[in-house]
């Protein structure tokens, strides 16, 4: 077992990373960004400007805006100021009505919101100026999708933490890799690691809840229908696919359902839950099975991201997916070394699966990681795994992550400058 200063700091991350998220958490953090501008300004703004890097507007272009029915980031932006809260968090525009909601689309008509890409290295990075009259109020989030580093009213700097973006590690950070994800995950008294079935509650409600409309694509409910089971069956693989596609498929066509994100991702946290989940029931594991399932997935998609970054030109459904067949492959009775197994299985196969943006069609890369989670795991129960003569895998698993987090971080940037450039471009 871990000592209990180490599983302290690990808590500790699990509770910054594994938090509730309504809508894709891109938009969300700009309207959040906004509110917090708004909120200093102190009254309504009749102008706002919005800087953005790259990633953040791929992200944000195409996605659906929680109980709007609209998409894109000018009705975020205006509600962000109208109602958002910034003590809300990610769930910034909860307080939304149908008076707001046409008060934001009036807004949107006749107040002017530019929405500008930054010049900047940082891949996560929101600029946001309020203005009325003649005061003015800027915030800025960079590094994490609540991570406030500078805020100022009328020339003012109340704080500015921007050079301290790139320092050295807090004291309650931690560095993983995947033997102590393990450890932590399969021996820390279960009262401590007990929170995490919050995940399950949140994410398996959101894909019940997806069911009853019609969200994005609606494969989750296309998973349900007498063609699919004729095909798939109504297997335990069906019912994975259904109940994580259905919570993708609300998250990214806009609907009001609170769900639990991983690495500021509702997408990975989906993808870290579900799947485990999901099989954890239809398997009968015990409560304690699934609590650790759960925790080495959510965990080990955390360390990913630690190397990865939280936005990238890898789609984040790899990273998650990779987790999640994990947490099943422990739930399939594996040790740690069938784990690994499941790893170097899903590295070889899912490195490279381009992020071109939130948006409803996410449900389809999603099915496509976690049927891939389902497989790696069960070849590792077989004792079969991709070995260090094959592409880029390497004997140690952790060099193997570092692998295709490096392809994701940096050999995959200009790839990330041509996505951006043609979803920028359309119809040009």
């Amino acid at each position: 077992m871990l000592d209990q200063n180490t599983r302290k700091k690990i808590i500790s991350l699990i509770h910054r990373e594994v938090v509730p998220a309504v809508g894709c958490t891109e938009p969300m953090a700009v309207a959040l960004c906004t509110a917090r501008a708004t909120e200093l300004l102190g009254g309504r703004p009749e102008k706002i400007t919005v800087w953005l890097s790259g990633n953040m507007l791929k992200n944000a272009m195409g996605v659906g805006i929680p109980g709007t029915g609209m998409i894109g980031l000018p009705i975020a932006v205006a509600l962000g100021a109208l109602i958002g809260k910034s003590e809300y968090q990610l769930e910034v525009i909860k307080d939304l009505t149908p008076d707001s909601l046409e008060d934001g689309k009036s807004y949107i008509r006749t107040n002017p919101i530019s929405i500008q890409l930054k010049d900047t290295t940082e891949k996560l990075y929101i600029e946001v100026q309020v203005q009325a009259g003649s005061h003015e109020a800027t915030t800025i989030i960079q590094g994490a999708h609540t991570n406030f580093v500078m805020e100022e009213k009328d020339g003012k700097v109340a704080f500015d933490k921007r050079r301290e973006q790139h320092g050295g590690e807090a004291d309650d950070e931690i560095s993983l890799n995947l033997r102590m994800v393990w450890d932590f995950a399969i021996t820390t008294p279960l009262d401590e690691i007990y929170f995490i079935l919050t995940t399950k509650d949140y994410n398996l409600k959101a894909a019940a809840e997806s069911i009853k409309h019609n969200y994005g694509h609606c494969l989750g409910k296309t998973m349900d229908r007498p063609l699919a089971h004729g095909i798939f069956g109504n297997s335990i693989f069906s019912q994975i696919i259904s109940k994580t596609a259905s919570a993708c498929d609300a998250r990214m066509g806009g609907a009001m359902i609170p769900v639990m994100s991983n690495s500021g991702s509702g997408n990975q946290g989906i993808c870290a839950t579900n799947p485990v989940a999901v099989y954890a029931i239809e398997n009968e594991n015990t409560e304690e099975e699934l609590i650790r399932a759960l925790t080495l997935s959510h965990l080990t998609a955390i360390y990913i991201k630690q190397s990865l970054g939280r936005l990238s030109a890898l789609c984040g459904c790899v990273v998650a997916s990779i987790g999640s067949s994990c947490g099943i492959t422990y739930l399939m009775g594996g040790d740690y070394t069938h784990v690994c197994y499941a790893v170097k299985n899903m590295i070889a196969n899912l490195t490279g699966m381009i992020c071109d943006g939130a948006k409803p069609s996410c449900s389809l890369k999603i099915c496509s990681g976690v049927s891939t989670a389902l497989l790696s795991a069960l070849l590792a129960m077989e004792g079969k795994h991709v070995t260090a003569a094959e592409g880029i895998i390497d004997e140690d698993v952790d060099q193997s992550i570092h692998n295709l987090t490096d392809i994701g971080k940096e050999a995959m940037c200009s790839t990330d400058d041509m996505v951006l450039n043609i979803m920028t471009h359309k119809g040009c």
